[in-house]
């Protein structure tokens, strides 16, 4: 089985990545969603910083990956304390998946073969503490978006149903993507995704062609590819790590706050999600370029990815997101 292609391999595409980054340093932004075209390489991205971040311990058995054993559910029945290290958990959600499949449900062979009620975890489990992956995330059902956006809010998944009362840890980072194309995003859900980016397929030359060249050393000489991005990953790794340390120790100016919340006004985000988003993001940020203050720079940085699906619809204005946000960043913060 051929690892992930490597994420210091992804050719061009910044904006994706930083968000990426960002999410792997601070879970609780919220996740990214990515639009854009097919074959942008969003899907890939994922798997990618998925492998390389450092696999997790996790309790022996556990359905719900418990980093200890008092954290595992008491319908699990895990009594040994072993813990084993296990990779970061990428779990993909088909358009098709029933409710049952998402949430987890009655375990129909243990009730038909010993009598007994059991349940049986479903992918909120399994992407429990790792990455819960919906492509074509525009074209999902609405009563899959509603649960979603419950267990989002929560970081638990409750199941109460066929005489089922299970309550369990549901904390992932949600990564969307799709093709605007094909549809628009419920709003609730849009809100819901800390970040968000747009994706377009290359049109420089030269870069097109290194995408084609990578990945056709990743095909067909994957030993030797993987070794001599070995190297970059493992540092990019290292600087996450470390940002996830100095995260916890970042000072956060009173003027800097000001600024977000400013900045939020003057772009007529609702409520006060853009706010604490914003902020989240341009701390971790911070904490990647090891820096030990937020400053308007960082803010500047990554407003864009934070706000621009928070906007409300202009008619007047026919500008595009990404244009109306940097233009208020501008006035706000200064070219």
């Amino acid at each position: 089985m051929k690892h992930p292609f490597p994420f210091s391999a992804i050719v061009g595409q910044s904006d994706m990545k930083r968000a990426m980054v960002l999410t792997a340093i601070d879970p609780t932004i919220g996740g990214v969603l990515v639009f854009g075209d097919r074959g942008t390489g969003k899907s890939t991205a994922v798997r990618a910083l998925a492998a390389l971040l450092p696999p997790i311990k996790a309790v022996r058995g556990c359905p719900v990956n418990s980093e200890k054993l008092e954290d595992c559910p008491d319908w699990a029945g895990v009594r040994a304390k072993t813990r084993q290290t296990i990779p970061t958990p990428v779990v993909d959600l088909p358009l098709g998946a029933s409710e049952d499949r998402v949430t987890g449900a009655l375990d129909i062979e243990k009730a038909l073969m010993a009598g007994k009620k059991a349940f049986q975890p479903g992918l909120l489990a399994q992407a429990n503490r790792g990455y819960l992956y919906i492509d074509e995330v525009n074209l999902l059902e609405d009563h899959i978006v509603d649960l979603l956006l419950d267990v989002a809010q929560s970081g638990v998944n409750v199941v109460e149903r066929e005489g089922l009362s299970i309550r369990h840890a549901a904390r992932f980072v949600l990564v969307g993507s799709g093709n605007p194309e094909e549809g628009e995003l419920r709003p609730q859900l849009l809100d819901r995704f800390g970040l968000s980016v747009d994706v377009a397929s290359p049109t420089d030359i030269d870069e097109r062609v290194e995408v084609i060249k990578r990945r056709e050393a990743y095909e067909y000489d994957n030993a030797a590819f993987m070794l001599r991005w070995q190297a970059e990953d493992a540092a990019l790794r290292d600087k996450i790590l470390s940002a996830r340390k100095t995260l916890k120790k970042l000072k956060t100016p009173d003027t800097t706050l000001r600024d977000i919340a400013e900045l939020c006004v003057k772009l007529g985000s609702d409520g006060l999600r853009g706010e604490l988003t914003l902020l989240k993001a341009a701390r971790a940020y911070a904490a990647y370029r090891n820096d030990t203050a937020l400053t308007r720079s960082h803010v500047r940085d990554v407003a864009t990815l934070a706000l621009r699906h928070r906007l409300r619809r202009d008619p007047l204005d026919e500008a595009g997101s990404d244009t109306r946000v940097v233009r208020i960043v501008e006035d706000v913060l200064g070219a």
